[in-house]
């Protein structure tokens, strides 16, 4: 998740000094949700822009910040990948999308540094011996998500905290991790937080075990009943709920599938290559590419 205004930069730089093009060579612009850059400017973008034979330039930040940029037009892309449908529908209410397309998923885990302090405390919460949550409870560990106002990913832990509470039948288990929901001692933004973590500045944090896989960082795997990430489980996922207020305006949201979807903006300068990454993105090549990178394949049939 990135500011407005450090996106506007990004974007501005990005247009002067596109990425894997040349000046004589149309580029391929495409807004994708912050926790794919790995796998997004290292892989599948570039090996799309060579196998189409053009240029890519991509533009990572908070998936709810990008739609809102590019439904006000003050951003510019040929296409849009958001992870779950929330930002795909600002942009659907705005006109400039008609159907969003699946092309992987991935769930909620818990990533940690092998620089803190607390390693050994979080390595044997990942194999299972010490509960996760009592590890994450312990007084001076510090913890990073990104802003649920923003953020899908900034959402998704707050439902896997609520889910965990009666999973583990821990009625306080929320608050002791994370505080308020918004609480500003733990929000960074989702371009950040898992660099923060590498270098050994936070603890622990949220995280898509595709982003962490996609770093190489250490995990906790969750339960299934709480990751979000398992279809079977979508209506216990249901069960939870968070209040926010954005714009002035008092929203509840309940958990979505961690699903990726891919939208061709109706103001694209090149659509063509926008629906042919899609294409690329879902084929076996494409598929192969991001299950390297940790993601698994998608699930369901083009939506909206």
């Amino acid at each position: 998740m990135k500011s407005v205004r450090s996106v506007l930069v990004a974007f501005a730089c990005a247009s002067l000094l596109p990425l894997h093009a040349s000046a004589s060579e149309r580029a391929l612009r495409i807004a994708y949700a912050g926790s794919m850059g790995a796998v997004m400017d290292r892989a599948l973008g570039p090996r799309f822009a060579k196998h189409a034979h053009l240029g890519y330039q991509g533009i990572g930040g908070g998936a709810y910040g990008l739609a809102r940029l590019i439904a006000a037009g003050r951003l510019q892309a040929d296409l849009f990948i958001s992870i779950t449908l929330g930002p795909i529908r600002v942009l659907q209410r705005a006109g400039l999308v008609e159907r969003a397309v699946p092309i992987a998923r991935t769930q909620m885990v818990i990533a940690y540094s092998p620089k803190s302090r607390f390693a050994a405390q979080l390595r044997s919460a990942a194999t299972g011996a010490t509960p996760w949550w009592r590890v994450l409870e312990t007084p001076g560990l510090r913890f990073g998500r990104t802003d649920p106002a923003t953020d899908p990913q900034g959402q998704s832990i707050l439902f896997t905290m609520q889910l965990a509470q009666g999973y583990y039948h821990r009625a306080d288990l929320s608050q002791r991790i994370l505080g308020a929901d918004r609480n500003p001692a733990q929000i960074f933004t989702e371009a950040s937080l898992l660099s923060r973590l590498e270098s050994g500045e936070i603890d622990a944090s949220s995280g898509y075990e595709s982003a962490v896989r996609s770093l190489h960082l250490p995990f906790i795997a969750l339960p299934p009943q709480i990751d979000l990430g398992d279809p079977a489980y979508a209506r216990r996922y249901e069960g939870a709920t968070i209040h926010l207020v954005r714009r002035g305006k008092s929203e509840t949201l309940h958990p979505e599938p961690l699903v990726f979807y891919a939208a061709v903006l109706k103001k694209a300068m090149d659509p063509n290559a926008a629906r042919a990454f899609i294409a690329y993105a879902r084929s076996q090549r494409g598929q192969s590419i991001l299950r390297a990178f940790g993601y698994q394949p998608p699930l369901g049939p083009p939506l909206l």
